[in-house]
């Protein structure tokens, strides 16, 4: 996938990450448990903080200085879309589902999935950045 493609998606989930978070802040309130709304904020913040770093990834694929360990950027970026759509992305069904009674018990052991995606995705930028090589100036 291209440099764009991430741009693309990074600025798609910053959309989300303020839509939704003014949603939970304003309209979430008058219909879900205090816990819930607390679940919910949790996603937003991670889906929020992991948009940043994906839109940082983007930038480091443009440029030629990292196209040595882009491949690893590249797993990095699609790692983080993963826990996005696993640790938000759940967080956020099982907010929605409470309001109508209840989430399947399959729905919680998704959550630490995303989470380990988004560890993953850490991990890959700091072996890419290990191995970045060295400009001596």
């Amino acid at each position: 996938m291209s440099a764009r493609f991430y741009l693309l998606i990074s600025a798609l989930s910053g959309v989300l990450s303020v839509a939704l978070g003014a949603f939970g802040a304003h309209g979430l309130k008058k219909i879900v448990s205090p816990d819930m709304l607390v679940t919910f904020q949790t996603g937003v913040h991670y889906q929020f903080i992991h948009t940043l770093a994906l839109l940082a990834l983007s930038i480091l694929l443009l440029t030629p200085a990292t196209k040595a360990v882009s491949s690893l950027l590249k797993w990095s970026a699609n790692l983080m879309i993963v826990g996005i759509a696993l640790f938000s992305g759940s967080l956020y069904t099982m907010t929605f589902m409470s309001v109508s009674g209840g989430f399947p018990a399959w729905l919680g052991p998704i959550t630490p999935i995303g989470g380990l995606a988004f560890i993953m995705g850490w991990i890959f930028l700091m072996v890419a950045a290990f191995k970045l090589p060295i400009d001596e100036q």
